[in-house]
């Protein structure tokens, strides 16, 4: 969709605010009937480059409204029905309602059915208001980067690097509703840039990546500066073996395997023996060491630059996720605190399950090292052998009993010896479980905002910092490049 272009049905002639529609809905609902909306309004900004030259750009704007209606039963149970459609406009809003209430009329009993989210318990916000307009995105917000990036395109191209990549930005506005009298509002801002440099025969490649609320903070100079220094290490090429190496993981690799870490971190599914975080013998390995080093990995939806939303929105019930949860307080969560695993991600139901506190999943995710100051380079500096890795791509899950994981190295494996950076190597394949990663950790350096590459679509609020680990298992030679 071009800049000048705009759906009908985000026209404001013709469809309501998104509390407006939340409140049609509300009403339309069948006396008595509990219910619950979702309204979502969203907007995109895209640039992209290919070869030191823009490309293409867009922009984008899409509107959903996701309804959940309860139908509570005489024998103490309920079904649930849920509906969710793009450009409703306000004459079929009652239809959704109907069509939702029909659904739950027929589901059969939900595990997690529970009283709605009392409007006293829910969470309570300061700004933006209820009211307030949706936030939005538009080209503004790449104004400063682009100037930066023109001037980094013209800096790469007379040094003889080719640039290709992208930025994107948007602004995801949501407004939840419930016949419980709970109203609560968040936007959230999230971009991305990633970027990657290649040689003028396009036979080295680097890449880097970040993540940002706004743009301000993104140094594309800098970026490529990096990326350049990448490419001249790879002047020398040495191929390596399989095997196990002490290898240093910059934090975009330790974002992209302590993501799944977390995903995987369920109390329902530990409870009931299917992860790596089941206890021999039954329940789970909440306070049990899971490493050595005095690591703190956590959530917060309040931390600086990765704010995210303080309350549960959820579309659909899961193993550790319940659409009665809507609107409950989701505060700063501590999974691992100094090497123990303190917490899982839970519902009110699933926690009910396992003993476990009621513990919302948050949607971001931060490792942590008291004291810990050192930056990659420093830690380059301070290796004797060892491999030094770019990112991590194409992670798939091999065994969830040991969470071991498989996947790439991409855009450039370095030899570091002597504390310095002698040459490129091979790509390899890896299978390694992050759970087992943190119990050899030698070394961790400061955490840094980051970008997970593989998650970079679903997940991208990380701050982690480098890690040294000890025996990091390449388990085979890639020709992947």
């Amino acid at each position: 969709m071009s800049a000048n272009e705009s759906e009908p049905w985000l026209d404001k002639q013709t469809a309501g605010t998104p509390q407006e529609t939340v409140e049609q809905a509300l009403a339309a609902a069948r006396a008595g009937g509990e219910t619950i909306v979702v309204a979502e309004e969203s907007s995109t900004a895209n640039l992209r480059w290919a070869g030191n030259t823009l490309t293409t750009n867009g922009v984008a704007a899409t509107r959903s409204l996701t309804v959940i209606a309860i139908d509570r039963r005489s024998d103490g149970t309920a079904g649930v029905g849920t509906v969710t459609r793009s450009g409703v406009t306000p004459g079929q809003v009652e239809d959704l309602v109907r069509e939702a209430e029909k659904a739950a009329a027929e589901a059969s009993a939900a595990q997690d059915a529970a009283d709605l989210v009392a409007r006293d318990a829910a969470v309570r916000q300061d700004a933006p208001g209820w009211s307030a307009a949706p936030g939005a995105t538009d080209f503004g917000v790449f104004r400063s980067f682009a100037a930066q990036l023109g001037d980094t395109l013209r800096a790469a191209e007379a040094a003889g690097r080719k640039l290709y990549g992208f930025a994107e930005h948007g602004v995801n506005s949501t407004f939840l509703g419930t016949s419980a009298g709970v109203r609560a509002r968040y936007d959230q801002p999230t971009g991305r840039l990633e970027l990657n440099a290649k040689s003028a025969d396009l036979t080295r490649s680097a890449w880097a990546g970040a993540a940002t609320r706004d743009f301000s903070d993104v140094d594309v100079a800098a970026l490529d500066a990096g990326l350049a220094e990448r490419l001249s290490w790879q002047s020398r090429r040495l191929d390596l073996p399989a095997g196990r190496y002490e290898t240093l993981l910059p934090p975009t690799a330790v974002a992209d395997l302590l993501t799944y870490l977390y995903w995987s971190a369920g109390a329902r599914d530990a409870g009931e023996g299917r992860t790596v975080f089941s206890a021999t013998g039954g329940g789970t390995r909440v306070g049990m060491r899971l490493s050595p080093m005095a690591l703190d990995l956590y959530s917060d939806p309040a931390y600086p630059g990765l704010e995210c939303a303080p309350f549960v929105v959820a579309h659909a019930s899961g193993r550790d996720s319940s659409v009665f949860d809507n609107g409950l307080a989701a505060p700063a969560g501590r999974w691992i605190s100094a090497g123990t695993l303190s917490a899982l991600h839970s519902s009110r139901y699933s926690a009910g399950l396992t003993g476990l506190p009621v513990t919302p999943a948050v949607d971001n995710l931060i490792l942590s090292a008291p004291g810990a100051s050192a930056s990659l380079e420093q830690m380059i500096a301070s290796t004797k052998r060892g491999l030094l890795v770019t990112c991590l791509w194409y992670i798939r899950l091999v065994d969830p009993q040991t969470l071991l994981l498989t996947g790439l190295t991409r855009d450039g494996v370095y030899l570091v010896e002597e504390g310095e950076v002698t040459g490129v190597v091979n790509n390899f394949r890896f299978n390694e479980s992050p759970v087992g990663m943190l119990s050899r950790v030698l070394e961790a350096g400061a955490t840094e905002k980051t970008l997970p590459r593989e998650w970079s679509d679903y997940f991208n609020r990380a701050a982690m910092p480098p890690l040294r680990v000890e025996a990091f298992n390449m388990s085979s030679v890639s020709q992947a490049s």
